[in-house]
């Protein structure tokens, strides 16, 4: 186990933080963490750190590529995690390694996890679950051995550029009946685009992205995407409820 090293992670419902500290608390005796939700992205001390970020329609959400992008590296070693819903995470990984080398990170390693989906929870419901923690101990073991080598050679993942093109939401949460008012959906937003007046809850379209931090939060169980769009979503998510993907590493 190494001494020291850092997390920075988003993660909007949970699973993104989960495997990432999995992971770095397997790594590290002591973790120095950056909530890139909360925008804390000032610099680490560590010279290894470990990136985790979800994948949304295959691509890394552009909020979390503008948090990455203000990182400085200065030759810190990375390694990323794209932590997936049970799809597909297409080019999130190969663009995630990209945006860091050129904020001046070397990539040591990456993995493709699985988690639980933010919009469909069936959809890799329960996981990482402990198969998952048994790889991801053994992928860190892989790791600290690689580095005790002097092999700093960067791992090849999948994607392709241009990356997969990046639709636009059909819709945003909405607070329901039940609501009171109490502003956590607005505080956890990491766009600021919720506003609260009274019990008055609204949203700005275009600069919410769905990522569902804003229903994790609610203490009342009452937002949620509206009902058409959740039906939609779980019709085209339907086979992902029903196959349950590897993790993949590359080192």
């Amino acid at each position: 186990m190494l001494k020291s090293g850092a997390l920075y992670y988003f993660s909007p419902t949970g699973g993104t933080k989960k495997a990432g500290e999995l992971f770095s608390q397997e790594l590290f005796e002591k973790v120095e963490v950056r909530n890139l939700g909360k925008r804390e992205n000032e610099e680490v001390h560590s010279d290894i750190v470990v990136v985790a970020a979800p994948v949304f329609g295959g691509r890394i959400p552009t909020f979390m590529t503008e948090q990455l992008k203000a990182l400085k590296g200065n030759g810190k070693k990375a390694i990323t995690l794209a932590v997936y819903g049970n799809r597909h995470y297409d080019d999130a990984l190969l663009e995630m390694n990209d945006v860091l080398k050129e904020a001046g990170f070397q990539i040591l390693a990456s993995a493709a996890l699985l988690a639980q989906h933010s919009l469909v929870p069936a959809a890799g419901a329960g996981r990482p679950d402990e198969k998952d923690a048994a790889e991801i101990r053994k992928f860190a073991a892989e790791v600290e051995a690689k580095l005790e080598s002097g092999n700093l050679e960067e791992p090849k993942v999948p994607g392709n550029v241009p990356y997969k093109e990046m639709k636009k939401n059909p819709a945003t949460p909405v607070s329901g009946e039940g609501c009171i008012g109490c502003g956590a959906c607005a505080r956890i937003c990491p766009v600021n685009a919720i506003t609260v007046e009274g019990k008055t809850v609204s949203t700005d379209y275009d600069k919410c992205f769905m990522c569902m931090s804003c229903t994790s939060v609610c203490p009342m169980k009452v937002r949620a995407l509206p009902a058409p769009v959740q039906n939609v979503m779980n019709e085209k998510l339907d086979a992902s409820t029903k196959t349950y993907r590897a993790n993949e590493f590359f080192i």
